[in-house]
């Protein structure tokens, strides 16, 4: 087992928006990342990689060029030893033992899935930019299904779309995804006049319960206009190959079931040794530092981080705050250690094509105006000058021409070699 020390004496586990946002502000103080990929993923542009909006190397950042004085170690931790301030890392090459002056555990968090039947064989995921790439691939392969479906039952099924979860995930997810259907549907003459069915559900009594009640209830009259089904106070009860049972007794025909119902905290937290909360976070206090261990600290989704600004509450799992805890931890790590203190700004969804809600320092948008807030904000919070304007040609882009239709399968999957 090799051996070797942190740039900078920090050394970051994870190189997501948390971790790799810390990275970069420390600067010239340097630091390490451990991250199984070279890149940091911007999660609330998922939706437009999904529907073809954006190229899907434009969703993401890498970290050699974000953070541009670190070093970057591509593996995963597997062991924490904090008396001894050395982690054991799995390379491709073998295995490291890396030590730290300095420890930042910022593993994000995983799609929560629950115990559901079927749910794992039959359901598709939307948390990473693989789940992206295959969700619009999937989708794109059902209107072919349904092109040379043999009866009208089979051809109701493959244009029937159900999606689990009605948080900004989902609701972004389905608007984009629905406009990438409504524009292939012109290459398919055989179905046009046919019957989409797009259906949404979720156990809460509303859709996108985090934002004021008057923006959630436009969203829901958008998606309602469009011929969406949304059903609330519903749950999933089975998935089967071309069927989803709910819980308000109906079946409904479909292959294609997206799950898009939470997240939780990474489980190699508990793997670490990391004294956790009941839900698997990472237990810190005010100054972002990991309960009864003096030289490590914990940020992100994957973290219970307690606000100065919101007594008694913890940080919910979004970029916005993951950001403001790196941008208070670097500080933290850096100079005489504050309180992590922030009162959040709003909140922002898009809707598809020119639709949009944005809840701005109480200012209320919705429609074009609430569609343009929201790319603003997502663009301003982007990393790097390059993405930025690759985004912005995408966009331009799209304004003019329809997305593309062509499914991409066998991107990562080459032919073997060989007779």
């Amino acid at each position: 087992m090799a051996n070797r020390g942190a740039l900078g004496g920090t050394l970051v586990l994870g190189g997501g928006f948390a971790g790799g946002y810390v990275a970069r502000l420390l600067g010239k103080r340097g630091a390490t990342i451990v991250s199984p990929e070279n890149f940091m993923l911007y999660t609330p542009m998922l939706p437009e990689a999904a529907s073809g909006t954006l190229e899907p190397r434009h969703v993401v950042v890498p970290l050699r060029q974000m953070c541009p004085r670190a070093e970057l170690l591509l593996g995963r931790a597997t062991e924490v030893d904090s008396g001894n301030r050395h982690v054991v890392v799995e390379t491709e090459d073998g295995t490291l033992t890396v030590s730290y002056e300095r420890l930042v555990v910022a593993l994000g968090a995983v799609s929560r899935s629950l115990p559901i039947p079927g749910l794992g064989e039959h359901a598709l995921g939307f948390k990473t930019l693989p789940d992206a790439i295959h969700l619009r691939n999937h989708v794109l392969r059902r209107l072919e299904a349904a092109d040379s479906a043999t009866s009208e039952e089979q051809r109701n099924r493959e244009l029937t779309f159900l999606f689990v979860g009605a948080g900004y995930a989902g609701v972004e997810a389905l608007a984009e995804l629905s406009d990438l259907v409504r524009d292939a549907m012109r290459y398919y003459p055989a179905l046009r006049g046919a019957t989409q069915h797009w259906v949404l559900i979720d156990a809460a009594a509303k859709i996108l319960p985090e934002i004021p009640t008057r923006l959630g209830d436009y969203a829901a009259q958008q998606l309602a206009a469009r011929g969406v089904d949304i059903r609330v106070r519903t749950t999933l009860e089975s998935v089967e190959a071309h069927a989803a049972t709910l819980s308000d007794g109906s079946r409904i025909p479909t292959s294609t079931v997206v799950w898009t119902a939470g997240v939780r905290a990474n489980p190699m937290n508990e793997r670490l040794g990391l004294p956790l909360d009941d839900r698997g976070r990472v237990l810190v206090d005010s100054n972002l530092r990991i309960e009864g261990m003096p030289h490590a600290w914990a940020l992100g989704d994957g973290a219970r981080v307690p606000n100065e600004a919101t007594p008694g509450q913890f940080d919910p799992p979004t970029c916005q705050h993951a950001l403001r805890q790196a941008r208070r931890l670097a500080k933290n790590l850096s100079g005489p250690p504050r309180p992590y203190r922030y009162r959040m700004l709003g909140q922002v969804a898009t809707l598809g094509r020119y639709k949009g809600i944005a809840d701005v320092l109480g200012l209320r948008f919705r429609g074009f105006l609430g569609w343009f807030v929201t790319r603003s904000y997502h663009l301003y919070q982007l990393p790097l000058l390059t993405r930025k304007l690759r985004v912005v040609v995408d966009w331009t882009t799209s304004l003019f021409f329809r997305r593309d239709i062509a499914e991409l399968s066998m991107l990562g999957h080459p032919e073997r070699l060989g007779p």
